[in-house]
C-alpha cells in the first residue's frame, strides 16, 4: 500500500513545476557572467587558476565554482579540453548548440530559427523520460556569437522570460588555444527567479530531491559538522552546470552528423564519472530515449 506521506506535494506534481525543477533551464539560465571579455584576460584566467585545474576532486583540469543569492543561482566552470582551438569554433555556429542541448536528458527538441542578430535556438524541455512534444515547455533563446577570432570565441545565448517566475536567462561560452592541441573554455549561466520558482524548488528539495547533491564540499554540511557535498539550489546548479561542459565535450569529441552513437555514449559514460551526483537513468534507457528524440527532431516533429 503506497502511504501518502511518500508522494510528492501536489504542487510539485504539477507539470510546469515538475518541468521547472527537473529540467535543463535551470542549467541554461544565464545572466551577468564573470566573463573575460577578450582572448588575453582568459589567459590569464587560465594561468590564475592552474593550481585548482591541477589538482581537484573531478579527475580532469576542471573548476566548478557556484553562487546563491535571494533571486539570483549562478555557476562558473573554467576546463582545459583536449581539442585544438580550431574545433572549438563548431560552436560559433547555431546548429551545433542544438547538437549540444540535445545531449541533456531534458532535452525533447531543438530548432534553429531565423539568421544573423535576428538568430533564434528554440528549446522544448521536459522530463527525464520519452514524451510528447506537447507536454513540453518551449523556450526562445537568442543566439549572439560576440567574438570569433584566431585567439578568442565568445558565444551567448539569452532569455527574457521561462517558466513560471523565472527570468534572464544567459548562457556564455569562451575559449582560447592554448598549446600542445588544447583549448582552455568558460562555461558561465545564472538566471532570476521569484514567487513561484522558489516554491517549486522548495518543494522538489524536500521530496524528490532531498538526497541529492552538488559537487562542492563545506564543511558543516554533514553529520556532526563533518565536510560533505553541498546540497540545496545549488546543488541543483552544479549538477546541470557538470551535465552542460560534459555535453560541449563531447560534442567537440564527435561533432559530425554520422558520429551521433559515439556522442551520445561519451556523454552519458561521463556523467557516470560522477554517479553520487549525475546518475539519473540506465545507459540503455538513455541512448534509447535519445534515438528517439533525434529521429522526431530530424523528421520534423
Amino acid at each position: 500500500m503506497l502511504h501518502r506521506k511518500n508522494r510528492a506535494p501536489a504542487a510539485l506534481r504539477h507539470p510546469r513545476l515538475s518541468l521547472l525543477v527537473g529540467a535543463p533551464l535551470l542549467a541554461l539560465a544565464f545572466i551577468g557572467p564573470a566573463l573575460a571579455q577578450d582572448g588575453a584576460s582568459l589567459q590569464a584566467k587560465h594561468g590564475a587558476l592552474a593550481a585548482r585545474l591541477a589538482d581537484n576532486p573531478f579527475k580532469r583540469p576542471l573548476v566548478l565554482d557556484s553562487a546563491e543569492s535571494p533571486e539570483r543561482l549562478s555557476g562558473d566552470i573554467y576546463a582545459v579540453v583536449d581539442h585544438p582551438f580550431a574545433e572549438t569554433g563548431a560552436l560559433a555556429t547555431p546548429a551545433n548548440w542544438c547538437e549540444v542541448l540535445m545531449l541533456h536528458l531534458n532535452t525533447k527538441h531543438c530548432a534553429v530559427k531565423g539568421e544573423g542578430q535576428g538568430t533564434t535556438i528554440e528549446v522544448a524541455v521536459g522530463r527525464k523520460f520519452d514524451q510528447p512534444l506537447d507536454q513540453a515547455q518551449r523556450v526562445a533563446f537568442a543566439w549572439t556569437r560576440a567574438a570569433n577570432s584566431a585567439d578568442y570565441l565568445s558565444v551567448q545565448l539569452s532569455a527574457n522570460e521561462g517558466p513560471l517566475s523565472t527570468r534572464d536567462y544567459r548562457i556564455v561560452l569562451e575559449a582560447v588555444p592554448l598549446s600542445q592541441g588544447r583549448s582552455f573554455v568558460h562555461l558561465a549561466y545564472s538566471y532570476a527567479y521569484g514567487t513561484a520558482a522558489r516554491f517549486a524548488m522548495k518543494a522538489y528539495l524536500g521530496t524528490l530531491g532531498s538526497g541529492k547533491v552538488g559537487f562542492t564540499v563545506t564543511s558543516g554540511q554533514g553529520r556532526q559538522g563533518a565536510a560533505a557535498p553541498i546540497g540545496g539550489v545549488r546543488g541543483v546548479v552544479e549538477r546541470n552546470t557538470m551535465r552542460y561542459y560534459l555535453a560541449i565535450d563531447a560534442f567537440l569529441g564527435a561533432p559530425k552528423p554520422e558520429q551521433l552513437d559515439r556522442r551520445l555514449a561519451a556523454w552519458f559514460d561521463a556523467t557516470e564519472q560522477y554517479a553520487r551526483q549525475l546518475h539519473e537513468t540506465e545507459r540503455a534507457d538513455y541512448l534509447a530515449m535519445k534515438k528517439s528524440e533525434y529521429r522526431r527532431l530530424r523528421q520534423g516533429g
